[in-house]
């Protein structure tokens, strides 16, 4: 099982401490998601994690909580229509 802390440090390798600026639950698969911010001497760098039916946490949502792609294509060519 992937723990929230194993993802924090493989996609930010904080050198400083990490600073949780959001967490709750999505709207439609109620699932818990966290924010989790660090700064770097590149600059300032946060990622969303969202915890899985398994346990793990990822950085992509889970499947039932994503939008589906047929209303990013009804936008597309709804605007060509009026554009």
């Amino acid at each position: 099982m992937r723990s929230l802390r194993y993802q924090v440090e493989k996609w930010l390798r904080p050198s400083m401490p990490v600073r949780v600026t959001a967490f709750g639950r999505t709207r439609s698969g109620r699932r818990r998601y966290v924010c989790v911010e660090v700064k770097q001497a590149a600059g300032l760098r946060a990622l969303f994690f969202f915890r899985h039916d398994d346990g793990c946490w990822q950085v992509f949502p889970p499947a039932g909580d994503t939008p589906p792609l047929r209303t990013a294509r009804e936008a597309i060519q709804a605007s060509a229509i009026l554009g």
